[in-house]
C-alpha cells in the first residue's frame, strides 16, 4: 500500500512517535484576541464569508479606538496576542477603501495597520500577529518593527485551483506562484511565519504533499515557518461553494499524519480545534502538537459558525488522552532564543517579559521580590493532576537512586507540569527526607556589603554604581574599618555565629584590604565566622599584590577567613556570561578558584542566579559542573538557588531579561538541585529574601532543607527590587516550618551545632 493510499491508522504510530520526539505530551495553544480590521479584500475566493463588500459595511476600516477597545478585553481575559484578520489590498479594487484610508492618513492597508497594530502593542502590551497577506520582502521589514511573528496561508500549490471554475478563480493572490514568492520574502526578512494548507477545496491527495513538500523546501532554506496549519473547508451558506462537500476526518487526519511525517519531530503541526468535528485528542493520536489561537473574547472571524472550546473543557479532555494542554506565545521560544535574528530588538523587552524559561508563554504576574498574592491560574501550575511522561519519571526514579544522567535529561525536568511535576517535587521531598531528615536548618547572621561601588558592570545588579552613580537605589557609599567592626561586634551582642561579607570592586581596593577586613572582624568578634569575598574579590584580590588566588586564600585564612559565599556563580555557562557579565572571569576561572579555595580546606557555598536570559538547558549545565566539582573536592557545603530579581536590574529596565523565574521555575529549581546535587551536596537552601515565607516553605516541601540565614541586614536583593524585609528572625524561622510540621534548628555556617 502507498502513502496515497494509506488509512491514517496506519500511518499514526510513526506519526505520533516523531510527534513525542520534538513535543513530548505538550500540546500548546495561543491566549489571543482576534481584530478584524478590515473585511474588505480585493480577492473572490468562493468559500470565503469573511471578505465582502462595502456596502455590507458601515465602516471600511475599523477605527483605532475600536481595534484598542476590542484589544483591552483582550488583556482583560489573559491574552498575550492580538491577532489582526484583513483582506489583502482592499484599495486596489475599490475606491471606498481609498477614500477610508486618506481620512485616516494613509496610503495603504499595510500603512494603517502598522501604526494600529504599534498603538496595540505599546498601550496594551499584547503581542501583534499580523495576516495581512501576500507581500513582498520590503513591506515584510517595514511590519517586522510591530510585530514577531506573521502569517499567510499557503492552501495549495495546485494552479488548477485558480483556474475557471475553481474556488480560487478571480483572486489574484491566491496564484500559487505569488503565495510562494511572499513566503520565500519573508524568509529572507527574517520573519517567524504560520503558514500551511487548506484541505477539502477540490485538491488531490498528490497536489497536498506537494504542497507540503512546497513548504518543506521554503523551511529547509530559511527555517522561517514556525506552524503549519492543516485547516479543514467548511461550507457555508452564502457562497459559491456551500454546497460543497466538506472533507471528512479521516481524510484531515490522514493529511496531518502525512504533514508530521514529512516535516518531523521539530515542526509545530496545528489544527484549529473549533474546526474538528470528532474528538480532537484523536488528532493528537496523528501527530498535531498545536491547537492555534484559543480566544476568550472575540469569535473566530473567519468561522464564525465554529465557536472555540473552552480551554478548561479542552485541557480535561487532552488529560484524559495523557497530554497536558499549555499556552505558548505568538512566536515559537526557538525564535526567542535566536531573538537577535529573528526578533525586530524594538520587540525584545515585550516578549521577553511574556515568555518563561522555555520560551512558552509566562503564567500569571509573580516574579521573585513581589510580595503579590501568585494568581489562581499560577497556583493551579503547582497543584493540577495532568497525566505523567515517562521520560521524567523514568529520569526522576534514576536520579532518586543516586544515578547520573545527562544535561539534556536534567533540562528536561524543567519541563515538568502536572503530575510530572507532582511527582518530581514529591521524589525530591522524600529524597530530602531520607538524607536528612525533617529538621530545617538556619544560620544566624548579618550581611555587611562594605562597599556598592563597583568597577564591574554586570547587566544584572542593581546594587553596584559607580563612585557618584545616582540610577539606582540608594547614594554611593564605602564603610570604613571602625563601621564594619561595629557591625561585627553588634551581630555578635544580637546572637550571630556568622557575618556575610561581600561588596563591589572598588577601584581604590586591593588584595590588603581585604586582609584587613578579616583582620578587623576577627579583633573585634574572634569567634565569629567570617563568611566572605566571591571568587571575584578573590582574583582581585590576588591580582592587584600580584601573586597567585592560592596564596592570597592562604593569606586570607590566616587572617581569619572561615569559608567563602559562592556567588558570582550567575550561570556558569559562558555564552550566559558573555550577556550579562562579560567582563567578569569565566565559567573554568569561578570553578577555579573554588577548587583553589577547597584544596585548602576553605569550604563554600555554590550558587545559581537564573531566570534572565538563560534556559532550561542552561540550569542543567550549571547543576552538573557543579556536581562534577564536587566530586572532585567535597568542598560546597550548600547549593543556594538564587532567583533573578528583575525590577530595578539593569538588563531588565532595558529590555534584555525575562521578569525572573515563574513560581514553577523557582519551585522545580529547588526540587531538581535536590535529585541532581543531594547525594553529594546534601544541602539545599531557599532564599526567603527573593521569594517570601509562603514559597519558601512550599520550596522546604519540594527538596529544600535550609533557610539561610536571617540576615540582619540585606541590601544587594533589595536594591533589585525585592519586597521581603531585611530580617527575618529565628522566632519567624521557627514559626514557618512549624506550620508545614517540621523542626527549625539553628547551625554554624559549617553545618554543626551551635554552641551555648
Amino acid at each position: 500500500m502507498t502513502l496515497l493510499d494509506a488509512d491514517w491508522r496506519s500511518l499514526a504510530p510513526a506519526a505520533a512517535e516523531r510527534r513525542d520526539a520534538g513535543w513530548g505530551s505538550l500540546v500548546t495553544y495561543s491566549r489571543k484576541v482576534f481584530i478584524p480590521l478590515t473585511r474588505l479584500c480585493r480577492d473572490v475566493c468562493h468559500y470565503c464569508t469573511f471578505a465582502t463588500t462595502p456596502r455590507s459595511l458601515a465602516r471600511a476600516y475599523s477605527s483605532t479606538d475600536d481595534v484598542l477597545a476590542i484589544a483591552r478585553t483582550g488583556v482583560d481575559a489573559g491574552c498575550k496576542e492580538a491577532l489582526f484578520t484583513l483582506g489583502d489590498r482592499p484599495e486596489t479594487r475599490y475606491s471606498h477603501a481609498r477614500r477610508a484610508l486618506a481620512e485616516l492618513g494613509h496610503e495603504s492597508t499595510l500603512s494603517y495597520l502598522k501604526e494600529v497594530a504599534a498603538r496595540v502593542r505599546a498601550e496594551t502590551g499584547l503581542l501583534p500577529h499580523l495576516n495581512p497577506g501576500v507581500m513582498d520582502e520590503a513591506e515584510f521589514r517595514s511590519l517586522r518593527p510591530v510585530a514577531p511573528s506573521m502569517g499567510l496561508m499557503l492552501e495549495s500549490t495546485s494552479t488548477r485551483l485558480s483556474q475557471r471554475g475553481g474556488p480560487h478563480f478571480g483572486s489574484p493572490d491566491k496564484l500559487p506562484e505569488r503565495r510562494l514568492a511572499s513566503l520565500r520574502a519573508a524568509g529572507v526578512a527574517k520573519v517567524p511565519m504560520t503558514s500551511g494548507i487548506l484541505i477539502g477545496i477540490g485538491e488531490t491527495r498528490v497536489e497536498r504533499i506537494e504542497s507540503l513538500l512546497a513548504l518543506r523546501s521554503l523551511q529547509d532554506e530559511f527555517g522561517h515557518l514556525q506552524e503549519i496549519i492543516i485547516q479543514n473547508f467548511r461550507a457555508k451558506p452564502g457562497t459559491l461553494m456551500a454546497d460543497a462537500p466538506e472533507p471528512s476526518m479521516d481524510e484531515l487526519a490522514w493529511t496531518v499524519a502525512v504533514a508530521r511525517l514529512l516535516f518531523g519531530p521539530g515542526m509545530s503541526i496545528q489544527v484549529p480545534p473549533n474546526l474538528y468535528a470528532g474528538d480532537f485528542t484523536e488528532l493528537v493520536d496523528v501527530g498535531i502538537n498545536d491547537c492555534g489561537g484559543i480566544s476568550p473574547v472575540t469569535p473566530d472571524h473567519v468561522n464564525p459558525e465554529a465557536p472555540w472550546p473552552h480551554v478548561d473543557r479542552l485541557a480535561e479532555r487532552l488529560e484524559r488522552r495523557g497530554s497536558t494542554l499549555v499556552e505558548r506565545l505568538t512566536v515559537y521560544p526557538r525564535y526567542i532564543e535566536r531573538r537577535d535574528e529573528w526578533i525586530d530588538p524594538s520587540l525584545h523587552a515585550p516578549v521577553l517579559r511574556w515568555s518563561d524559561g522555555a520560551g512558552l508563554a509566562r503564567i500569571g504576574t509573580w516574579s521573585p521580590g513581589s510580595t503579590q498574592v501568585p494568581s489562581e491560574e499560577e497556583r493551579r501550575e503547582l497543584a493540577s493532576t495532568f497525566s505523567r511522561t515517562s521520560s521524567i519519571v523514568s529520569t526522576v526514579n534514576v536520579l532518586a537512586r543516586g544515578g547520573r544522567v545527562g544535561e539534556a535529561a536534567v533540562a528536561e525536568l524543567f519541563t515538568a507540569r502536572g503530575a510530572d511535576f507532582l511527582y518530581l517535587q514529591t521524589a525530591a521531598d522524600e529524597l530530602r527526607r531520607e538524607q536528612v531528615g525533617d529538621d530545617v536548618t538556619y544560620v544566624v547572621n548579618r550581611n555587611i556589603n562594605y562597599t556598592n561601588i563597583c568597577l564591574y558592570r554586570c547587566t544584572f545588579c542593581a546594587f553596584s554604581k559607580g563612585r557618584s552613580h545616582e540610577a539606582l537605589r540608594g547614594p554611593a557609599y564605602v564603610m570604613d574599618m571602625e563601621e564594619i567592626g561595629r557591625r561585627v561586634d553588634e551581630a555578635w551582642q544580637r546572637g550571630a555565629t556568622e557575618v556575610c561579607m561581600q561588596g563591589g570592586i572598588h577601584p581604590s581596593f586591593d588584595g590588603n584590604t581585604y586582609l584587613e577586613i578579616c583582620r578587623t572582624a576577627k579583633r573585634v568578634q574572634p569567634d565569629m565566622h567570617v563568611h566572605a569575598f566571591s571568587p571575584l574579590e578573590i582574583t582581585h584580590g590576588a591580582r592587584t599584590l600580584d601573586i597567585s588566588v592560592s596564596e592570597f586564600l592562604a593569606e586570607l585564612r590566616s587572617v581569619g577567613l572561615g569559608s567563602l559565599p559562592g556567588t558570582a556563580a550567575e550561570i556558569l555557562d559562558d555564552d550566559v556570561r558573555r550577556v550579562i557579565a562579560p567582563d567578569k572571569p569565566d565559567t573554568q576561572s569561578w570553578l577555579q578558584v573554588m577548587r583553589t579555595a577547597h584544596r585548602l580546606n576553605l569550604r563554600s557555598t555554590a550558587t545559581i542566579m537564573f531566570g534572565h536570559v538563560d534556559g532550561y538547558l542552561h540550569w542543567a549545565r550549571h547543576l552538573q559542573r557543579v556536581l562534577e566539582l564536587q566530586a572532585e573536592t567535597g568542598g560546597f557545603t550548600e547549593f543556594v538557588p538564587l532567583p533573578f530579581v528583575h525590577r530595578e536590574a539593569p538588563m531588565y529596565l532595558k529590555g534584555r531579561a525575562r521578569r525572573g523565574p515563574t513560581l514553577r521555575e523557582t519551585v522545580l529549581m529547588h526540587a531538581v538541585s535536590r535529585l541532581v546535587l543531594g547525594s553529594s551536596i546534601r544541602n539545599i537552601q531557599v532564599s526567603w529574601v527573593k521569594i517570601g515565607p509562603e514559597w519558601a516553605q512550599r520550596c522546604l516541601q519540594a527538596g529544600a532543607n535550609d533557610l539561610g540565614g536571617t540576615l540582619m541586614n540585606e541590601s544587594i536583593s533589595r536594591a533589585a527590587g525585592a519586597g521581603h524585609g531585611q530580617e527575618f528572625a529565628a522566632a519567624r524561622m521557627a514559626g514557618l516550618t512549624g506550620e508545614i510540621g517540621r523542626r527549625a534548628i539553628q547551625r554554624t555556617t559549617l553545618y554543626r551545632n551551635v554552641p551555648d
